[in-house]
């Protein structure tokens, strides 16, 4: 069988309708990709927002570690501070315990010095008969000793004269210069401390 020849209208709308279909299958394609373009960039937009968000956290998370640092910096300033004021006030008062025992050491000193200076008046006006004379020693008779030792008691009843007042103890003053030297050792200790 021949082809017969097609009329020239029925092949100009057979052509139009494949430019047609063709046409339309080319915007059913450009709609596709345009909606797919549209959906990556919905999808790119979430992304994006999800990651801002996170950056947000992050940043949130630093500032309040910055802070806490901050923080933890500031109370060990303080403490740091809190011990230098109790080191502050423990040197305040060894300067204070020191000046008080120097002042003591002073006149303990002081006093030791007016008693040599008594202790030498009185031996100034002691006779040399008055020592060199015999007494009640170890080489006397018991019998001496007890007579004098009970005329020395009976004495002052016997004349009305008023017994002398009690004395703590011998007049010795090398115990007076050994304590003022001992406090001047002392003192020179504390000040040797407070200095360092």
């Amino acid at each position: 069988m021949s082809e017969q020849p097609k009329p020239p209208g029925a092949v100009a709308a057979g052509e139009e309708a494949t430019q047609e279909q063709s046409a339309e299958r080319a915007q059913g394609t450009a709609a596709r990709v345009e909606a797919d373009a549209q959906a990556d960039r919905t999808d790119s937009e979430a992304r994006a927002a999800e990651l801002r968000e996170e950056l947000a956290i992050t940043d949130e998370r630093r500032a309040e570690e910055e802070q806490a640092k901050a923080q933890e910096a500031v109370g060990a300033a303080e403490r740091e501070e809190s011990a230098k004021e109790k080191k502050r006030r423990e040197a305040e008062e060894r300067k204070q315990s020191a000046a008080a025992e120097a002042e003591r050491a002073r006149a303990h000193a002081g006093n030791a010095e007016e008693s040599a200076r008594a202790t030498g008046a009185e031996r100034a006006g002691v006779s040399g008969a008055a020592v060199t004379a015999p007494g009640v020693g170890i080489g006397s008779d018991p019998a001496a000793a007890a007579a004098a030792g009970a005329g020395s008691r009976a004495e002052p009843a016997l004349t009305g004269a008023r017994p002398s007042e009690a004395v703590e103890g011998p007049e010795k003053p090398e115990l007076h210069v050994a304590g003022a030297f001992a406090g001047a050792f002392l003192f020179a200790r504390v000040l040797k401390r407070i200095a360092s």
